[in-house]
């Protein structure tokens, strides 16, 4: 079975605050994230090895943007300083925000 069989998925839009490195200007950018949130229960037909994969699953968040573009400049720059997946199990929180939690 695939691991994507226990899991929901949706793609989410938070704002980060961000800072240029070109201009130094700080401002808010909308970043995509893909949510994928852990299934109460197991999908029918799964074997035993299913079964231990899927007690072992937690939610997590993939982000999908790896660029941003500055407001003032428009120059694009890469989103280095923040993580690319967060994983955590209150994730269908809708306080959950990416920025305090995760981020290393």
């Amino acid at each position: 079975m695939d691991n994507r069989a226990f899991y929901t998925e949706k793609e989410e839009t938070k704002k980060q605050k961000l800072v240029c490195p070109h201009c130094r200007k700080d401002f808010e950018f909308p970043v995509r994230w893909k949510v994928c949130t852990k299934k109460k229960e197991l999908p029918r037909g799964a074997g035993e090895e299913d079964k231990r994969n899927f007690a072992k699953a937690t939610s997590f968040m993939v982000r999908l943007d790896d660029l941003a573009a500055c407001y003032k400049c428009r120059k694009r720059f890469e989103l280095t300083g923040q993580s690319t997946v967060l994983i955590s199990d209150t994730l269908g929180d809708p306080s959950a925000d990416p920025e305090n939690f995760g981020n290393r």
